[in-house]
This record gives C-alpha cells, structure tokens and sequence, in this order.
C-alpha cells in the first residue's frame, strides 16, 4: 500500500461539483492505507443544506467527524500529528488568501500549521478564474516552496475560459511524490 500509515490532513473547500470529484479519491486513499483526518472550510460546512450528503458521506468513509473550527484546525500538523495537508478543492478565495498570508479558515489555519511543522501541502485547484483574476496568486504559490499542485486543466474552455480544475485521477500520485518532495509532472495537462 503506497500510503500506507500516513497521516493526511484533507482540508475541503466549498465547490460542489469538485467536492463530488474528490470522494471517490478520499475513498481511494484510504484503501492505500492512508490516515484522513477531514477539515472543512467555513463555506462548505455551514452551507449544510448544500452539503449534508457530502458531510455524512466523509465522515462516514474517514470514521471522523470534521474538523470545521479555527480551534480545532490549530491542532492539525502541531499537537495531532499529519504527514502532509492536501486541500482539495482548492476555490480561488483559498488560494489568494494562502498565496497572501490571509489565515482566517479552519483549512487556512491547519495549511499554516502543517507548514510551520515542515509539512508539504498539496493543492487540487478548482476556480473559475484561475486564468484571470487568481492567476498570479497561483503563480505565487507555483513557487512557493513546500506547496505541491495535483496536475489540472482548463474545466471548459468554451463556456469558462478562466476556469481551471484539478484532475482527480492524479490526487494519489500527486501526495506520493509531495511526500518525498517532488512536484507530479507535468501540472499543466
């Protein structure tokens, strides 16, 4: 088992369609063997009406409720121990906000922690404006050192040109080399 007694700190942020992508590989990372300790961003987990099933859904594969307090999440990387933080999906207002020092989510303040505990963060993008408006907080984070991006792609050119989202089959082999830190290649796909 690739992952197996590894930690991961799986922070969620608030994209429905990508949060349903990324069940399936929560699923798959744990039959590697891996250990998830599930947070969630304001937004997901106070829209419950929006995402209850998701929220039942993950608690249930983890066998963990989820960690959705500031109080909580500063535990994450410090006093509970991980091995990595992925944060996936990864909206446009979580990635300006890491990129620019802004800590101010439950998932923020865990990638803060994980990252001051030497920890590697994993990043699975999904904005509608990874081509515009976020495109340089990206490119900061591209360079930032510890941070790890899962290989994304232009959701749908046509109708969102600026759109940008991770692509889920990589997420494993994304944390494997991030683990030994190594950037998935190529990113851009």
């Amino acid at each position: 088992m690739l992952l197996e007694n590894k930690r991961i700190a799986f922070g969620i942020t608030s994209s429905f369609y990508a949060i349903e992508k990324t069940i399936p590989q929560i699923k798959s990372l744990i039959h590697e063997g891996a250990d998830i300790i599930p947070i969630m961003s304001f937004n997901a987990y106070n829209f419950k009406d929006k995402f209850q099933k998701h929220i039942e859904e993950i608690e249930g594969v983890t066998g963990k409720k989820i960690i959705h307090t500031i109080e909580e999440a500063e535990l994450i990387g410090y006093k509970v121990y991980s091995d990595i933080m992925v944060i996936i999906p990864c909206t446009g207002n979580t990635i300006g906000k890491l990129a620019n020092g802004i800590i101010d989510t439950p998932v923020l303040v865990s990638a803060k922690t994980n990252l001051k505990s030497g920890n590697n963060i994993v990043i699975g993008i999904a904005t509608n404006d990874g081509l515009s408006l976020e495109a340089e907080n990206i490119g900061k984070l591209l360079k930032q050192k510890n941070i790890f991006f899962v290989p994304f792609r232009q959701d749908n050119p046509i109708t969102k040109p600026c759109s940008l989202l991770f692509s889920s089959v990589y997420i494993k082999d994304t944390i494997v080399k991030a683990l030994v830190g190594e950037q998935m290649q190529p990113v851009l796909i």
